[in-house]
């Protein structure tokens, strides 16, 4: 009999019934909650005359609309105000976990999960948030629900969901100077296009996988969903226990060593098969940069926008809508653009490592003129470290202000919008026309390229500026 791949080992143990021809019951052990995707769940589990199944194991937080400035005051958009005063109602109302705003655990839900060590290896997690793959950087199955999804897990604890392909993607070897996560992810996207992943959950393996800190594992993880992938995964070695270790809600003393040993069993069986595997060299990636409006349209940050007779006959037209959109032409360098915004932040990038990695680029020097900059922490745990570090300093000092913790411009849905036309530089996963803004226009790239923008004004390779 042949082996299990860890996406297995964790999905079988977790299959209630499985419906013949269909899909398979699943119990999920973690579901988050934000307030977008949930006033309609819970309205709905009430017109049944329900309550929710088990309270204890849902954890809520506002991040998708909230604003980033003056969070102690109330909420000036209406529709923010009422999702944000649901939520707490609907979470006072079933007894559920909710970091409401200026809470010290609030946050990005796909940041506080790890950092309170609620995401722990071995788990099903959900949230009706396609993003929800980043926890996957634990060795969990993790993967975003719809509305009426979120509503069948309050009720009941479990999900119906059919059972994706496996795939592997191996990193080997040692990446090169000013490459990070965020650039190891677009440029297998850039490989495999936005659609490579349809059907499939991805493992990550490989040493230069490996070799990441966990805030780049979950960088990794977070983007699966933007290859069209159902999830992604990361086996948990020591880098992953190290992490949890100490958290707030993480097991403590025997409770931790006992959940270590069980841990370390999640991983892939030798002899497993995968209905789909790719190799990468780690050597052969470079600082990324998105020219497109999907994140699968990325390239080196040196090398030339392709030629239309270099894309495949069917993408000819969205390539060429997607330059008219951007502003940019067949065969055409990026580096010297002159850019209007840089972001950084997201549940992509807004973790401490992502503000410390901006922080020691940004020391000594300015942000140019022609630059609007967005910091944006994950989470308030994230924008407490960040002053205790001396961070918050740095960045005032370069000409950046720190604002208060949400998602923010990545999807806009607050007053954080970039106007019609600008160019942006930014650390979030999506670059879909009008994606932070009507009519804004997006590239998507690492802290540390986002950084270099900040300082010179216009695209650069941020090796040029680093010495690196």
């Amino acid at each position: 009999m042949a082996g299990k791949t860890l996406f297995d080992k964790i999905w079988d143990s977790h299959v209630i019934e499985e419906i013949a021809g269909g899909p398979s019951i699943l119990y999920i052990d973690k579901h988050l909650v934000h307030e977008v995707t949930s006033p309609q769940a819970f309205a709905g589990i009430e017109k049944r005359g329900l309550s929710v199944f088990r309270p204890q194991n849902t954890v809520a937080t506002p991040d998708h609309n909230v604003p980033t400035i003056d969070q102690h005051l109330p909420i000036k958009d209406q529709l923010s105000a009422f999702q944000v005063a649901k939520l707490t109602e609907n979470c006072n109302r079933h007894g559920i976990t909710l970091y409401g705003l200026n809470h010290p655990y609030q946050g990005i839900v796909h940041v506080i999960g790890p950092e309170l060590g609620i995401t722990q290896p071995g788990m099903t997690i959900v949230c009706g948030d396609s993003h929800t793959s980043t926890h996957g950087a634990f060795g969990s199955v993790a993967f975003g629900i719809g509305t009426s999804e979120v509503e069948m897990v309050l009720a009941s604890q479990c999900i119906m969901q059919p059972k994706p392909k496996r795939m592997r993607i191996n990193v080997e070897g040692k990446t090169g100077n000013g490459v990070t996560a965020k650039d190891i992810i677009l440029y297998i996207i850039a490989k495999i296009t936005a659609s490579g992943g349809t059907g499939y959950f991805i493992e990550y393996a490989g040493s230069a996988i490996r070799s990441l800190s966990m805030e780049g594992r979950m960088t990794i993880c977070n983007m699966s969903i933007e290859s069209g992938a159902r999830g992604g995964l990361i086996a948990p070695d020591e880098t992953t226990f190290e992490y949890i270790k100490g958290r707030e809600f993480a097991p403590k003393d025997v409770e931790f060593e006992k959940s270590v040993a069980r841990w370390k069993m999640l991983k892939t069986d030798e002899d497993a098969v995968f209905d789909a595997e790719l190799t990468y060299d780690a050597a052969d990636i470079e600082p990324m940069i998105t020219y497109g409006t999907n994140p699968g349209m990325g390239l080196k940050i040196t090398a030339k926008i392709p030629s239309e007779k270099d894309i495949e006959a069917s993408n000819r037209i969205t390539f060429s809508k997607a330059l008219a959109y951007m502003g940019f032409k067949h065969e055409e360098s990026l580096i010297g653009k002159p850019v209007d915004y840089v972001f950084v932040g997201s549940c992509t990038n807004g973790r401490i490592e992502d503000l410390r990695e901006v922080a020691a680029f940004v020391k000594g020097r300015k942000k140019a003129d022609n630059i609007t900059a967005w910091i944006v922490p994950g989470s308030k745990q994230v924008e407490k470290q960040a002053h205790a570090e001396g961070l918050t300093k740095i960045l005032e000092d370069a000409g950046f202000k720190l604002r208060q913790p949400g998602c923010s411009a990545c999807l806009a849905m607050n007053d954080d919008k970039i106007p019609q036309g600008k160019l942006a530089v930014t650390t979030s996963n999506r670059n879909f026309e009008g994606r932070q803004g009507p009519g804004s226009r997006s590239m998507l790239a690492s802290p540390l390229t986002a950084a270099a923008v900040a300082v010179a004004g216009k695209i650069v390779d941020p090796r040029d500026l680093s010495g690196l």
